[in-house]
């Protein structure tokens, strides 16, 4: 049997992990500050989408950090020994806005993990149910995937990536550079080192540079929508990596309007599909 076939993690699926947090004012000003917001003192009376980002931190300790920056390998996750691991994308529903200061609890739950093929090589996939309740009950429902992949050949050539829209009824340029990424990294505890270490992104992992965060292009996405309709409520948001974005390159968040939903995309500098994302709005 293939250690990374679904057969030899079976005993993962089901398993769960609870934790608490409470949604302290401090990231949500820094946050805000990292955006760019042009108060950042001025804080929100609930959680702007997305944001619950930035609670329920993973504490691991330093003695169990492996070289790429990450927690070792087992623990709730599957011990998969696939060298490169990524947040892939996910589906969310905001069922009620979670107050600032209100305590909070997260129940996580392994719901699948499929071995798959693919002209990379060897994949994995792991989706992780999140709830999130307060008082009231489940505030956020996630399903959070994540991949697992070997490491490219020496001298492969990446995929050509796909062409993204260019419909656009709003956007925003971005500029990455390496004090963003390091910000966004310390917000969320991420100690990924493709995200701040550029050598070892370029020598060790075969990058032309650091790797923007997809969760902090999701985020991206989602404030150029709520900035371009603020009059809406977002009940959903799904998103998926494409292709990886670099700071070596201005990057574009794009959104459009269809009915009740937002369709939105991040474009590279090449014109290519770096993420694609849709929200549910009313």
């Amino acid at each position: 049997m293939n250690s990374e076939s679904p057969e030899s993690f079976d005993a993962w699926v089901g398993r769960s992990d609870e934790s608490a947090d409470t949604i302290t004012p401090a990231p949500i000003r820094l946050m805000q500050a990292t955006l760019d917001y042009p108060d950042a003192s001025s804080l929100p009376r609930t959680l702007p989408p997305l944001w619950h980002w930035l609670y329920f931190l993973p504490g691991e300790r330093q003695s169990n950090i492996g070289t790429d920056g990450h927690p070792r390998r087992g623990g709730f996750l599957p011990p998969v020994t696939l060298p490169r691991r990524m947040w892939a994308g996910g589906r969310l529903q905001f069922l009620r806005a979670l107050s600032v200061s209100a305590p909070v609890r997260r129940v996580s739950t392994i719901k699948r993990i499929q071995s798959k093929s693919g002209r990379s090589g060897h994949l994995v996939f792991v989706t992780v149910l999140h709830e999130i309740s307060d008082a009231e009950g489940v505030a956020i429902r996630e399903e959070q995937d994540i991949v697992y992949r070997d490491a490219p050949a020496p001298g492969a050539a990446a995929p050509e990536p796909a062409p993204a829209p260019v419909d656009e009824q709003f956007g925003q340029t971005i500029s990455p550079d390496p004090v963003l990424l390091m910000r966004y990294s310390a917000l969320t505890f991420n100690g990924h080192r493709i995200h701040y270490d550029r050598p070892y992104a370029i020598e060790e992992e075969g990058y032309p540079g650091l790797v923007v965060h997809g969760p902090l292009i999701a985020t991206l996405l989602m404030e150029a929508l709520r900035r371009a309709h603020p009059e809406k409520a977002i009940r959903s948001f799904e998103f998926k990596a494409v292709s990886p974005v670099f700071d070596i390159a201005p990057f574009s968040v794009n959104g459009k309007l269809e009915g009740g939903t937002a369709r939105l995309w991040a474009r590279g500098a090449q014109g290519q599909l770096a993420m694609l994302a849709s929200a549910q709005i009313e």
